[in-house]
């Protein structure tokens, strides 16, 4: 089994179809089609379940997904360790909170990438589990994330704090008298997202169960709808505040040591340490604040 032939099989697994994975890796279909048939001939297995829409992994497909993943990322290792220089240099995948992404992050990566231009920098945003995750899977090198973090085979360090705040538009709401949140709608990330598991758990505590809960994918998404008085929501004060000239929002503090919260860099305590990634957590311990 070649190197070329894990990465064209992950890429399939990923993509759930043979012709955006050819798109992406900018082969023929054809050709893709040709070289999965070949690995399942050599492995003697089925890899995929053929359908219209796509391709699905098998049994046997999940497993030889999960060494490929493994292997690849070994073998990127591999070439840091033996061509590493103490400049930073090379690929360099993280991962980050839609939030942080939106206010912190631009003038760590302006440091970041002038200092190290020759890094190749490719970012990715989610929730904290799905960032956890993509890291754990070998897909990404790091990720920012809200503490805490329960995985074992994860390194965390410490980064800074954000402090949470509760965040309404025009309606005269105020936390003195929390049983108005009872008839609110809350506006949040979607399930993984560790502010969201703050708040609920804070309402379940104050016995207040919001009438409706919608989901977003963007922070400018929950704060245009704070603004046009659809719901209220949990962000970091530093989110808010940098939007306070954009949107009319109202900031409600909340004294509780809960909604003090670290932000974590997050990475395989397995994985190698290289430069580019003790450079980068370096910087952010720096700029974050």
């Amino acid at each position: 089994m070649e190197i070329r032939d894990m990465h064209i099989f992950l890429t399939v697994a990923n993509e759930g179809s043979i012709t955006r994975a050819a798109e992406k890796l900018e082969y023929v279909q054809s050709s893709i089609s040709i070289r999965i048939q070949q690995l399942e001939n050599e492995l003697n297995t089925v890899l995929f379940y053929r359908q219209r829409q796509g391709v699905q992994l098998t049994t046997s497909g999940q497993i030889l997904k999960s060494y490929v993943e493994k292997i690849l990322s070994l073998t990127q290792e591999a070439r840091q360790v033996v061509s590493d220089k103490s400049t930073p240099q090379g690929p360099l995948r993280i991962g980050c909170l839609e939030t942080t992404a939106a206010v912190r992050l631009p003038n760590i990566l302006a440091d970041y990438h002038h200092s190290y231009p020759k890094v190749d920098l490719t970012l990715k945003t989610g929730t904290t589990d799905d960032l956890a995750k993509l890291v754990l899977k070998f897909e990404l090198d790091g990720a920012f994330v809200s503490a805490p973090i329960e995985y074992e085979e994860l390194e965390t360090t410490e980064i800074g704090y954000e402090e949470l705040v509760l965040v309404t538009g025009g309606q005269n709401l105020t936390i003195e008298r929390i049983e108005e949140l009872q008839n609110q709608t809350l506006l949040v990330f979607r399930i993984g997202c560790s502010y969201r598991q703050k708040y609920e758990e804070w309402l379940s505590l104050k016995g207040i169960r919001p009438s409706k809960i919608m989901e977003f994918g963007t922070v400018e998404g929950i704060l245009g709808c704070i603004h046009a008085g659809l719901g209220i929501s949990l962000l970091p004060r530093s989110v808010v505040e940098r939007a306070s000239e954009r949107y009319s929002l109202q900031i409600q503090n909340i004294s509780e040591k809960l909604f003090k919260t670290a932000t974590l860099f997050v990475r395989r305590k397995d994985s190698y340490y290289t430069p580019a990634v003790s450079e980068l957590i370096r910087i952010s311990k720096e700029r974050f604040n």
